[in-house]
């Protein structure tokens, strides 16, 4: 788990310095700051199992073991990326892990999330389906229409909402009608569950148990761990406003890596020595995807035609 968040971390401040020097094209958004949801919930699903991300997803595919190079290539738009590329920051997908993709459209993986599920159901695949999405998301109407379908087929999907307390710079507390989104699950008879998102072991073990309740066929459970971003709504986005000094103080004494490495010192799980180890490994490992990114050539731009059909249409003559 530790050696997961470090390498989410060490990535996300990453693409901010490359992003920064102008080699990322497009925004980005940084999932710095709730590296423990990411890597809890991801550790709780199998590599088999299918997952969906979001607009701010460079962390899910770490957390679920994808390699660092061809992420970071991806977000250079280069053809050794996982996408060939094509897909950049918002849109990843690593179906070597599972990662059915990411997209921009706020809430868009809800739906696609019960199609992964119900697939699985009716091929009688052991697999679940793990979707991330945030507070914003729980307004659309693709989430009550997701879920309803999730509940009434018992699909298997643990539907978890990241809710750092903003969509964009609006407060949730302003545009959620209920305190803790994860009421919403007593609208389609589903259990939901609170979490603290800074809290890594935590959030496994409740998503551990939805996915088991997954599993069984008792259908789909709706899990909200509460969490922060430390960084705008897209780096670069200089808008500071719409949070408070305090808050973010706050929030920063709960940075969930160092809360996890004191607790794994104290335990005597890792010595000083060996969490400074994994973290210089993790660092290396990422400088080594930056590098392999940096010499990646890019895609020809007859390249943008491949991928555009999976099964291509035989053309037809007149006549």
């Amino acid at each position: 788990m530790y050696r997961r968040m470090l390498r989410i971390r060490l990535f996300e401040e990453s693409a901010q310095a490359l992003k920064t020097e102008g080699v990322i094209p497009g925004s980005i958004h940084l999932s710095i700051g709730q590296e423990a949801e990411i890597v809890g919930a991801c550790m709780a699903v199998e590599r088999r199992d299918y997952m969906l991300g979001n607009h701010r997803s460079h962390g899910h595919p770490i957390g679920k073991g994808a390699a660092l190079a061809p992420l970071m290539a991806e977000l250079l738009g280069r053809r050794t990326g996982v996408n060939q590329g094509k897909g950049g920051s918002m849109h990843l997908a690593d179906f070597s892990v599972g990662s059915l993709g990411e997209s921009s459209i706020v809430g868009s993986g809800i739906p696609v999330a019960a199609g992964a599920a119900l697939a699985a159901q009716l091929r009688g695949e052991d697999r679940v389906c793990l979707c991330f999405f945030g507070d914003g998301a729980s307004n659309e109407g693709m989430f009550h229409e997701g879920l309803n379908l999730a509940a009434i087929w018992h699909l298997p999907v643990i539907y978890l909402c990241e809710n750092n307390g903003y969509g964009a710079t609006t407060s949730a507390r302003e545009v959620v009608a209920v305190t803790d989104i994860a009421d919403r699950a007593a609208g389609y008879g589903i259990p939901g569950e609170i979490v603290d998102g800074q809290d890594v072991v935590a959030v496994h073990e409740v998503v551990t148990r939805a996915v088991e309740r997954a599993r069984r066929g008792e259908g789909p459970t709706l899990v909200e761990a509460k969490t922060y971003r430390y960084d705008n709504h897209a780096f670069g986005l200089h808008i500071e406003n719409y949070r408070t000094t305090e808050e973010r103080e706050q929030w920063l004494r709960r940075d969930p890596i160092p809360l996890l490495r004191d607790r794994l010192v104290a335990d005597g799980v890792l010595s000083d020595d060996a969490a400074k180890t994994v973290e210089d490994e993790a660092r290396a490992e990422v400088a080594a995807a930056v590098d392999f990114a940096r010499t990646s050539p890019f895609p020809e731009p007859a390249e943008a035609f491949d991928h555009l059909f999976t099964v291509p249409l035989p053309a037809r003559t007149a006549g």
